[in-house]
C-alpha cells in the first residue's frame, strides 16, 4: 500500500476474482457466500491509499459468482452509495488473465494478456495511475481486521504468520470444498480432516500448478504455513492441496498438467510457445515410456532455460511444478522408461478443457 500511496496521481484499487487456477475454489466461495465482506475490504483499501475507483474483475464464465457480487452491489446502491465507485468487470477466462499486467491491460482496453514489468502497476497501472491490486482472500481479511482489529487477527495463527487461510481441497479426500485453517496448522490434521487416508497416499499436490508436491510422509509433518512448504521449494500459493492416491500415476498428472500450462499461454513470448510446448512433449513421451532414459535430465536443462523469461510467471511456475514432479516420481518415471506399465490411469488433477475465450 505504501508504494501506491507515494506513486503520486490518484491510485485505483483493483479485486483479483479472475481465479484460474482451475483446482481453486476460495475466491468463487467468498464471492458467493459473503461478497459483502470483499466489497467492504475494497472500500477500506480503497480508503486507506485515497483511491477514487475500485474494480472487481470477475471471470467471465463464473456466473454464480458474477450473480452474487452484482447483486451485493445493487443491495449496498438501495442503501447509501458507496464512497467511492465500485465496478464489477467479467474478464476473460484465460489462465494468465489473472495476473496483475494482464488485469491492468485489460482494463485499459487491450486484450487480457501480461505485459513486460517494470513499471509495475503500483507504479503505473490502471490509466497510468498507480495501482493496488490484491486478491479475494486479502481483501476479505482486511475488511475482518477493520472491523475487529489487528489484535484480534494474530489471535490465531503464528508470530510470524498470523491469522488463517482458505484451502481448496481435492483429489483423494472424502469431504473435498474450500477449508479454513489458522496459518501453522498441521497439513496432516487438515487432510484427515477432509477425509484422506494418510496411507493410501502417493503425494500431496499444494499450491496449485505452480507448486509442489510433498511425499505422503512430509504431507503428514508438514505445517500449513509460507515457512514450512519453503523447505520443499514451493508455498501455499493459490491455497490448493490435492491428495494422489496410492496407486495413481504420478508421471501422467505431471504430463497432463504440463500439457494444460503449455495450452494456456497467452501466445505472446517464445519461452511459452516454444519452451512450454517442448517440456509437454518430452513430459508425455516420458509418461508414455518413449523417451530417452536421460529425459529427466532435459527436461530440467529446458526448466532453466525457460524460467525467468517472458512478460508473466508461467514458465516458473511450470518450471517449479516439473521439478517437483520429476524428483517426487523419480522412481516412477524409471519404471516408465525402463518399459514398465501403470495400471489403467484415472485422472485425479482437476483440468478443464483450455478455454477458447477471446482476450478482450
Amino acid at each position: 500500500m505504501g508504494a501506491v500511496i507515494a506513486g503520486g496521481g490518484r491510485p485505483v484499487v483493483v479485486v483479483n476474482a479472475a481465479e484460474g487456477e482451475p483446482a481453486s475454489g476460495k475466491d468463487k466461495l467468498l464471492l458467493t457466500r459473503a461478497p459483502h465482506l470483499v466489497v467492504d475490504g475494497a472500500l477500506a483499501a480503497a480508503a486507506a491509499v485515497g483511491a477514487r475507483d475500485v474494480f472487481i474483475c470477475v471471470d467471465r464464465h463464473a456466473a454464480d459468482a458474477l450473480s452474487s457480487m452484482s447483486r451485493a452491489l445493487d443491495e449496498r446502491s438501495a442503501l447509501e452509495p458507496t464512497p467511492v465507485p465500485v465496478r464489477l468487470m467479467a474478464v476473460p477466462s484465460h489462465y494468465v488473465a489473472g495476473e496483475e499486467s494482464a488485469l491492468v491491460r485489460w482494463l485499459d482496453g487491450g486484450p487480457a494478456k501480461p505485459t513486460v514489468v517494470p513499471p509495475r502497476p503500483f507504479e503505473r497501472g490502471v490509466g497510468r495511475r498507480p495501482t493496488l491490486i490484491d486478491n479475494v482472500e486479502t481483501l476479505a481479511h482486511v475488511a475482518h481486521i477493520a472491523r475487529w482489529g489487528p489484535d484480534w487477527f494474530r489471535s490465531t495463527g503464528t508470530p510470524s504468520e498470523p491469522g488463517s487461510t482458505l484451502l481448496t481441497l481435492s483429489g483423494a479426500v472424502a469431504r473435498p470444498g474450500v477449508y479454513e485453517a489458522p496459518l501453522g496448522a498441521s497439513l496432516g490434521r487438515i487432510l484427515e480432516r477432509a477425509g484422506a487416508d494418510g496411507s493410501g497416499l502417493s503425494a500431496v499436490l499444494v499450491g496449485g500448478y505452480f507448486g509442489t508436491w510433498l511425499t505422503a510422509e512430509q504431507a503428514a509433518a508438514a505445517r500449513v504455513s509460507c515457512d514450512d512448504f519453503g523447505c520443499f521449494g514451493g508455498g501455499l500459493g493459490c491455497g490448493v492441496v490435492v491428495a494422489l492416491p496410492w496407486g495413481a500415476c504420478g508421471v501422467s498428472e505431471a504430463a497432463r498438467v504440463m500439457s494444460w500450462l503449455a495450452a494456456s499461454t497467452a501466445g505472446q513470448c517464445g519461452s511459452c510457445v516454444h519452451g512450454l510446448a517442448s517440456l509437454a512433449d518430452a513430459t508425455a513421451a516420458a509418461a508414455r515410456g518413449r523417451a530417452p532414459r536421460d529425459v529427466a535430465l532435459q527436461l530440467l536443462r529446458w526448466a532453466d532455460q525457460v524460467e525467468g523469461r517472458g512478460a508473466c510467471r508461467l514458465p516458473d511456475g511450470a518450471a517449479r511444478f516439473l521439478r517437483s514432479s520429476l524428483a517426487t516420481f523419480q522412481q516412477e518415471l524409471d519404471r516408465h522408461l525402463r518399459g514398465g506399465h501403470c495400471p489403467e490411469h484415472r485422472p485425479v488433477l482437476p483440468l478443464p478443457s483450455p478455454t477458447r475465450d477471446t482476450w478482450r
